[in-house]
C-alpha cells in the first residue's frame, strides 16, 4: 500500500524532471494525484479492517460487568450443648472425699525433735463407690515426715464418714513443718481433698 503511493509520487517527479522538448502537453493536476493516492490508502485500510472481525461491544461490556459467581460456604454444624461426656454439676464421680475435721494433733502442735505421733482426720465418702480393700492415704507434697498410712478397716459406703490416720516422726530441725496427704483407690488413682498436718518443732 505505501509502496504504491511512493511509486506514484516518483512517477510524477520523473514527469516534471524529464519532460520532452516537444510542445508542452496539458499539465497534470498534482492535487488530483494526491487525492487518488489518499483514497487508495483509505481503501487499503478499509479492506484490512473488514478482514478482522470487530470485537463485540456487548461482549466486552458483558465481560466487564459480569459478577463472578459466589460459591456459598457451608455453615458450621451446631455443637450440641448436651454433651453426654461432659460432666455437669449434678454428676457424682465414683471416688471422692472431703475433709470433715481434725481428730488429733491440731495445727501448730509443738513437738520435740524426733517425736513419734499419729495424725487422724475424719473424712466423708462423697463419691458413688464404696471404699474397701486397697483404699489408703498417700503422701501428696511438702515434707513426708517419715509418714506411713494406716490401712482402712472395713468398707465405707457413699455418704459415710471414716477416720484415717498416718504415723509420723517429727524432724530434728526446729521450726514449722507440714505434710500433705490424699486418698487413693485400689487402682492407684488419687482423689478427694488434700489433708495436712502442721507441727512446730522446738
Amino acid at each position: 500500500m505505501i509502496k504504491r503511493f511512493v511509486t506514484l509520487i516518483a512517477l510524477v517527479s520523473l514527469l516534471y524532471a524529464c519532460g520532452p522538448t516537444a510542445p508542452v502537453e496539458p499539465t497534470i493536476d498534482v492535487n488530483a494525484i494526491h487525492t487518488y493516492a489518499a483514497q487508495t490508502v483509505i481503501a487499503e485500510f478499509t479492506q484490512t479492517a473488514r478482514a478482522v472481525p470487530p470485537t463485540s461491544a456487548a461482549t466486552a461490556t458483558e465481560d466487564a460487568t459480569t459478577t463472578p459467581e459466589v460459591t456459598s460456604q457451608p455453615t458450621d454444624t451446631a455443637v450440641p450443648t448436651n454433651n453426654p461426656f461432659e460432666a455437669t454439676p449434678t454428676d457424682i464421680t465414683c471416688d471422692d472425699a472431703k475433709w470433715v475435721a481434725d481428730v488429733t494433733v491440731p495445727d501448730g502442735t509443738e513437738m520435740t525433735a524426733g517425736q513419734d505421733f499419729v495424725k487422724t482426720w475424719k473424712i466423708r465418702n462423697t463419691g458413688s463407690c464404696t471404699w474397701g480393700t486397697g483404699y489408703t492415704l498417700i503422701h501428696g507434697y511438702d515434707e513426708k515426715l517419715d509418714g506411713v498410712a494406716e490401712p482402712l478397716t472395713g468398707a465405707f459406703a457413699p455418704g459415710e464418714e471414716v477416720e484415717v490416720s498416718v504415723r509420723f516422726k517429727a524432724p530434728t530441725n526446729t521450726g514449722e513443718h507440714r505434710s500433705y496427704w490424699r486418698m487413693q483407690n485400689a487402682a492407684g488413682s488419687a482423689f478427694g481433698e488434700f489433708l495436712y498436718v502442721a507441727i512446730v518443732v522446738r
